[in-house]
Formats: structure tokens, C-alpha cells, sequence
């Protein structure tokens, strides 16, 4: 049976990109090595951050990092490799920390950060999913004095922003202590719920009428000279008219159609647990200084933190935990964490913030969608829209003005 549309990879941007499809009338068959509930995007902070936030990649960022470190407070953790792509996406990374690529950047997050937000919000209202969406602004808390002013200085004489002193800073984060510095509330951004995405995404994708085949890894794709006829697995081949990875970090299959993609596996950990009512964040937050995000959810609290490059370990690493904890209760008053649930996963980081989008240059129908780093739920209902256009309107990647924004 040949299908028409075959999506390789169910974390969050492949059902985006199956759910826009099915908006369109398409039909869809979604293929994962896991069951969706253990993908990366289950680890996610669920943080909306698209709005008035630097990318990752900012001026300044190796320096700032190198302070951390000498604080024993970076997020970063560098393991020497032979993998000689880390060193070149390494040495990308720096070159891409300029202020015109950030000002880029920031300029794309903005536009398709609304259709995001815009997307989710009609999820809800129109198709009944309960994403648990909070639309109350992302909290940037200083914890160092000079990016405290800094960003004081930027944020002025705008609606879009509230600057807040430790005292003000308490309402909305009841559980800091004295040793923060203030912090300022971009008013834009959002979070969610990245567990209850996924879950409700997939169910409401099995009553469209999406097909899962589920445990079941693609390890090949079949070749005639200009398209890509099938992906096999293991035990068994499928053919269909068009074929679409959304794998996350890993590119062994593009590197079949020969294409090697700029991205690293970057692992990230997150810590789930439940604390007294009292003490819990008003929205979602972002300890600003050290890359430690925190998000309230209905029964718990998630807060996500770490950049490992350069590991290929799947294994929870708890001297990476107990870093977490301790720089996070430096800037928080004492608390129990319940019921802790701890996780790591890996994040498909290209050098530039930018995620590599479009039809593949010889396989007309072979399309990436991939590169998201933990931008995913932030951008996932915008790159599910652009790749179904793509294929919808049966377009070259340069006749789409989104997938040209990002080359």
C-alpha cells in the first residue's frame, strides 16, 4: 500500500506538521521508534519564549559562559571528542554570536512566535485540547547585578516590559530569596503544559484519522534517481509520495541522501516535582544568569537547565542533577521537592538558532523539518504550518517566503 504522506519522527514538530496536514484534508502516517510518550519533546519546559528574548547564540555568550564556569555555575558542559562536527558547529556558534544575526533572530522569533501562540490558542478554543496554556509572560530573573541594569536599560519606556525590584519580583516568584537582583517581565510570552501537547496532540490526531506505527525505528530510504520511494525498517518497507524527517538529533538518515545537516545533539535534563502551594511560581521564569528555567504547571513544577555537548550517554547523570539543584536553591528559600521525577534527552541544536526546513536539493520529495534545539514547542505550531504548505502547494523551497526567511 503506497501512502501519500509518511512523517519520520512523532515529537512535537511531527505532529505539528501532521496536524496542519490534516487540516488540509492530507493523509498522514506518523512512523517512531518510540511510543510519542518518551520522546524529547515530554522534557521540554514548555516555555512560549519567542518575544523580546536574546537566542542562544548572542554577543557576549562565550564570555559570559566562561564567567559561570569560574562561578561553578554554567549551564555548559564540554566533553572532548573525536567527532570533529562538534568543532565545527562549535566554531559556527561562535561565529554566528554577532549582533546583526541576533537582531535576525530576534526578528523571525517574533513573527512566527505570534503564529505559534495564535495556533495553540485556536487548539484550545476551536479543537477542544486541553494544553493547560497560560498566556502570563515569561519572568527574567537577574541574579547578577550589571545584566540586571543592562537589561533595565534595554526594556525602558515600554509597554512590553515591567521592570520589578526583589520585593515585586517575590509576587510573582514566592519562593526566591534576597539574593537575586530583580527581574524584568516580558509581558508576550507564554507557557503550556509539553507533556499534555503531546498527549492530547496524539489523540486528537488518531480521531483525524492520522496512522501511528509505533516501536518501530526507519533505518534506510529506498533511492530512485530523483525521489525517495520508501523508508524501511528492520522488518518492513513503506512507499509513499512524499516522505518527511522530523528525527530531532539524529541525522543518520539524511545522511543517506547525502545530505549531512548542521545540528549536534545537545542534552538537556529537566526535574519534575510537586512543593508547597504557597511557594509556587505565579508564570513561567527564566534565571537569566544561569539558564535555569522554572515552570508552574497544574500539579507540579518543572524546572529544566544543562547543555551537555559532546555526550552520547542516555543515562541521567546525577552530578548534573545535583549541579541543577544547588545553583537553583542559592537564589531560592528552602523548600522540599516531592515526588521528583528526573529526566534527561537530547536536542537538536544548529549553530545559528535557524531550523533546517525544506525539500532536500536532489529528492524533491524528501523535506526536513528539524533543528528546533528546545525551541520546539515555541515554534512547532509555525514549522507544522510552513511544511504543510511546502507540500500542499507543491512548492520549490524557493518559492516558499517562510522556508527562504530562515535559509
Amino acid at each position: 500500500m503506497k501512502r501519500d504522506i509518511i512523517i519520520v519522527g512523532g515529537g512535537v514538530i511531527g505532529l505539528m506538521c501532521a496536524y496542519s496536514l490534516v487540516k488540509e484534508g492530507k493523509k498522514v502516517t506518523i512512523i517512531d521508534e518510540g511510543k510519542i510518550e518518551n520522546s524529547a519533546s515530554f522534557g521540554n519546559a514548555g516555555l512560549l519564549s519567542a518575544f523580546d528574548k536574546s537566542p542562544l547564540s548572542y554577543p557576549g555568550v562565550v564570555l559570559d559562559t566562561l564567567k559561570l564556569m569560574l562561578k561553578g555555575e554554567s549551564p555548559l558542559t564540554f566533553h572532548p571528542t573525536l567527532d570533529l562536527k562538534i568543532y565545527q558547529w562549535l566554531w559556527n556558534f561562535v561565529q554566528s554570536a554577532n549582533e546583526k544575526r541576533m537582531k535576525r533572530s530576534m526578528e523571525l522569533f517574533e513573527i512566527y512566535g505570534q503564529i505559534a501562540v495564535d495556533l495553540y490558542t485556536q487548539m484550545e478554543e476551536i479543537d477542544g485540547m486541553d494544553l493547560d496554556l497560560q498566556k502570563k509572560g515569561l519572568l527574567m530573573v537577574y541574579t547578577q547585578e550589571e545584566p540586571f541594569k543592562q537589561k533595565i536599560k534595554k526594556c525602558q519606556n515600554s509597554e512590553r516590559f515591567e521592570i520589578l525590584n526583589i520585593k515585586q519580583t517575590k509576587t510573582y516568584l514566592p519562593c526566591a530569596n534576597d539574593n537575586i537582583q530583580g527581574s524584568v517581565l516580558l509581558k508576550k510570552n507564554a507557557h503550556l503544559d509539553a507533556k499534555r501537547v503531546m498527549l492530547e496532540m496524539k489523540k486528537y490526531l488518531l480521531s483525524q484519522g492520522v496512522e501511528f506505527i509505533l516501536e518501530e525505528k526507519i533505518e534506510e530510504l529506498i533511492f530512485n534517481q530523483h525521489d525517495v520511494t520508501a523508508v524501511q525498517s528492520q522488518h518492513n518497507t513503506y512507499t509513499a509520495n512524499t516522505i518527511v524527517l522530523s528525527t530531532g538529533y539524529q541525522t543518520f538518515l539524511a545522511q543517506k541522501a547525502h545530505n549531512d545537516l548542521m545540528l549536534i545533539p545537545a542534552k538537556g535534563y529537566s526535574l519534575t516535582f510537586e512543593m508547597p502551594q504557597e511557594l509556587k511560581p505565579t508564570t513561567s521564569l527564566l534565571f537569566a544568569d544561569m539558564f535555569i528555567a522554572m515552570t508552574p504547571r497544574r500539579h507540579d513544577v518543572r524546572i529544566t537547565s544543562k547543555l551537555e555537548i559532546g555526550s552520547t550517554s542516555k543515562e541521567v547523570v546525577q552530578k548534573q542533577i545535583e549541579s541543577i539543584k544547588n545553583n537553583f536553591k542559592r537564589y531560592t528559600l528552602p523548600f522540599e521537592m516531592n515526588n521528583t521525577i528526573e529526566w534527561c534527552g537530547f536536542r537538536p541544536l544548529t549553530p545559528n538558532d535557524m531550523p533546517l526546513l525544506g525539500r532536500d536539493k536532489q529528492y524533491s520529495n524528501l523535506i526536513y523539518a528539524n533543528g528546533l534545539g528546545w525551541l520546539g514547542m515555541t515554534f512547532a505550531p509555525a514549522i507544522g504550518k510552513i511544511i504543510s504548505e511546502l507540500i500542499c502547494k507543491e512548492q520549490s523551497n524557493e518559492e516558499n517566503e517562510n522556508i527562504m526567511a530562515f535559509n
